[in-house]
């Protein structure tokens, strides 16, 4: 969420240097916030505006009574968050009460916004943009890993993965040696989530497979290690919006994606650019991917849109029509 507030703030300046760029202390009294009583756009996760989803609620309650703001909100609170869920929920009514337009990043987080929090609201729907693929030659070998992408947590898909890999060593259907491929996760764990990736290392080598997580990767190396992997997977237990995607996409990839809901959306949005399976269908979805490269690689045809650039004029008028009401 961070990485695309950024760059959709630098674009934003950059096309409108007018606009102020500013990180926010959540903690901070509100008047610290620049432009002096000014309309602000914000990112609102709960997990990343306080100790709780109360008072990260509060924290934006504040800002709501010094200056009118307009939020996208990432992570919409839906029944898998178990035991959170009713109180994160409570937490995104407020927030979307207070503010003067909200944004979602797919209508699937939208729905989940209007059944879960206000049926009032009405969000306008800004995707995920992608970046084009940069030119480039694919790489003569590639290595066997079956890589998921971006921070480590449970309920990313790793453990879905590693039991689907499994499946191919039992069956001896990875390749014609029978060795399995790798499980990569390309990044590091989420903070706090160390002792689940520790976990994950130790499940893995009590069933003989072989798993690795990078640590952190600058974005050109991200780049290089995402064009390297044999299949890039995404396979997220519950998705609202997924960096990860526009990220494989970015690389040239076509990833295999576990189905749901979003990742339909994604599909229809960007035909050609993701190939959907089921759940139960993940290990021979693998096992062909491995058999024939070129399927997890775009052919440089495909509809990218929205871009950045498409992204900043959504935007910017999302603002017009906010501030004219």
């Amino acid at each position: 969420m961070s990485t695309y507030a950024r760059h959709l703030a630098e674009s934003v300046h950059a096309l409108h240097p007018s606009t102020e760029l500013s990180g926010v202390d959540p903690a901070a009294s509100p008047t610290s916030l620049p432009g002096a009583g000014g309309w602000v756009h914000l990112h609102f996760t709960d997990r990343l505006w306080g100790a709780d989803a109360a008072s990260a609620a509060a924290a934006i309650e504040a800002i709501a009574a010094e200056r009118p703001f307009t939020a996208t909100l990432h992570d919409v609170p839906q029944p898998s968050d178990r035991l959170h869920f009713d109180r994160r929920a409570a937490a995104y009514r407020r927030v979307v009460e207070a503010a003067s337009g909200v944004v979602c990043n797919s209508r699937h987080e939208a729905d989940l916004l209007r059944e879960f929090t206000s049926g009032e609201v009405s969000p306008t729907v800004i995707p995920l943009p992608v970046a084009a693929a940069h030119p480039f030659a694919r790489p003569a070998e590639l290595e066997q890993e079956v890589a998921l992408l971006g921070f480590y947590y449970p309920g990313k898909g790793h453990d879905r993965v590693l039991e689907a890999v499994g499946r191919l060593a039992a069956t001896g259907a990875s390749d014609a040696r029978a060795v399995p491929p790798r499980v990569v996760a390309l990044g590091r764990a989420s903070g706090g989530h160390e002792p689940d990736l520790e976990r994950m290392r130790a499940r893995a080598a009590r069933r003989g497979l072989r798993f690795e997580a990078t640590g952190y990767l600058s974005d050109p190396e991200l780049l290089r290690r995402s064009r390297r992997v044999a299949v890039p997977v995404i396979a997220h237990d519950h998705v609202s919006a997924s960096g990860s995607l526009a990220s494989w996409i970015s690389a040239g990839r076509r990833p295999l994606v576990v189905r749901s809901r979003y990742m339909e959306e994604m599909a229809a949005l960007r035909p050609g650019t993701l190939t959907l399976v089921g759940p139960e269908d993940l290990a021979e979805a693998i096992a062909r991917a491995l058999a024939d490269p070129a399927s997890t690689w775009l052919s440089g045809d495909e509809s990218l849109h929205p871009t950045g650039r498409d992204a900043v004029d959504l935007y910017c008028a999302f603002w017009a029509e906010a501030m004219a009401r």
